[in-house]
């Protein structure tokens, strides 16, 4: 679709927004919020006809694009069928949607807690491990996001907790394995795995193991930096849970759904949870929703006990039609394989000759459509190109960065030190190759920055 210039009506929608709509993590007016006229495939435009590639896959969910006709079709028909029904019953759209969730998960995560996203999924994967242990605490890494609710924040590892963490949330955080800026003085991926496991054992040590309910991972850490565990790792601590009794919770918000090449990142690793929390790919975001996948262990302990939780619209037949659509579309089309192969023969090559050449770029590390870049200030000291956590003039660099990335025609993720590189799963060869020419771009802003 050829974007259509229409200045007036972009400026009544940005005068709204300004006017009512309250940002989530952000100082209100602190911020400009683009007025986005419409979407489809890899870009999304403005009203001043403005079109972008999204590398941020909108907040790292549209892994199929904007506006897929088969799932806008699907969401449409559910609509005239039946729009809404109560989560009590047996509905054709839920059931279905459940069951092609449960045959792509790994191991026997058969049963399917639909939530509305993946905050809420997180928070009941807590609660069904407490009940399911009869323990207080879950241990969490620092370096990790899990969601915006309140138990879900005290669990995320970084300092969007700090705000709304009271110290009562019986969470407990460690170091999770991250060679390129090791807790751990590790010189080598096995050291620094088998440190972070030594590390992980110690804590459940001091903390008393029988107070332990849950571990909870992202299988692959997202917002943090899309950084891959090492070989080992996640196998070490299924085996630290089962030593102990500890349920083991990966959260798969981000990275399941095709966006590693695989359908969930924990098929990389060949490990199996007993709880697995997802969200954003499972439909695309066309429509909220989230869930538990659930081992049949943990599922027994709620036959004959109610399960105390539940949502008003958990599995509304709107999300799980976009959901049963979505996976119809990534098996047809071969979005996941796309993933896998574009990664492996376009990201990953051109994203480490950037490396090469930009002295801001610190490292590089991804698989499939989930890749990030660390950026530094000087690459021998791998001094950060910003402070940590910083904002205002202390950012400016990252800032700049993230604005000669948008006026060349890409939308980046950028965090911290961080710019990812996550566009739809179904993006072209084509597409990848302009974005990657405009950030290569972006990174000699970047570059000023550096000593």
């Amino acid at each position: 679709m050829t974007p259509q210039p229409d200045p007036q009506a972009g400026a009544a929608v940005k005068a709204a927004d300004r006017a009512h709509v309250f940002h989530s993590w952000s100082a209100q007016e602190l911020i400009d919020p683009l007025a986005v006229a419409g979407a489809e495939g890899s870009y999304f435009w403005d009203y001043e006809g403005k079109r972008y590639l999204d590398l941020s896959s909108g907040l790292v969910y549209t892994n199929i694009g904007y506006q897929h006709p088969k799932v806008v079709a699907a969401i449409q028909e559910q609509a005239a069928k039946l729009a809404t029904f109560a989560p009590a019953f047996a509905v054709e759209a839920r059931s279905e949607a459940a069951r092609l969730i449960a045959e792509r998960t790994p191991g026997d995560l058969d049963k399917i807690f639909f939530t509305n996203g993946g905050a809420d999924a997180v928070e009941h994967a807590v609660r069904m491990a407490r009940l399911h242990t009869g323990r207080p605490k879950v241990l969490s890494a620092y370096r990790s996001y899990h969601g915006g609710t309140q138990q879900a924040v005290n669990i995320t590892g970084d300092p969007r907790r700090w705000a709304s963490d009271s110290g009562t949330a019986g969470v407990v955080h460690f170091w999770a394995p991250f060679l390129y800026r090791s807790r751990f003085y590790a010189e080598t991926e096995e050291q620094e795995c088998a440190r972070a496991l030594e590390h992980l054992e110690t804590t459940i040590a001091f903390e008393g193991p029988g107070t332990v309910a849950a571990i909870i991972l992202e299988t692959i850490p997202g917002t943090a930096g899309i950084m891959m565990p090492p070989a080992g790792y996640l196998a070490g601590v299924r085996e630290i849970c089962d030593k102990y009794g500890i349920v083991f919770v990966l959260d798969e918000v981000m990275a399941g759904f095709g966006r590693t090449g695989t359908w969930f990142a924990a098929d990389l690793y060949d490990v199996v949870p007993d709880l697995m929390t997802f969200a954003k790919g499972v439909n695309s975001g066309y429509v909220p929703l989230g869930g538990v996948a659930i081992s049949g262990e943990i599922a027994a302990t709620f036959a004959e006990r109610p399960y105390p939780g539940g949502l008003t619209y958990s599995g509304h037949p709107l999300a799980c039609a976009a959901a049963v659509a979505t996976i119809g579309v990534m098996e047809e089309e071969g979005v996941v394989e796309n993933a896998a192969r574009l990664g492996a023969e376009v990201v990953e090559p051109a994203l480490r000759e950037l490396a090469e050449r930009h002295p801001s770029v610190g490292d590089v590390r991804g698989t499939g459509m989930f890749w990030a870049l660390e950026l530094v200030k000087n690459r021998e000291t791998r001094e950060p190109l910003v402070p940590y956590n910083a904002t205002g003039q202390a950012a400016t660099p990252m800032s700049a960065f993230a604005a000669s990335a948008k006026a060349h025609g890409v939308w980046p993720f950028v965090n911290m030190n961080r710019t990812h590189v996550v566009p739809p799963c179904t993006v072209s060869e084509a597409e990848l190759k302009e974005g990657l020419a405009a950030l290569d771009t972006a990174l000699s802003v970047a570059d000023e920055y550096t000593e």
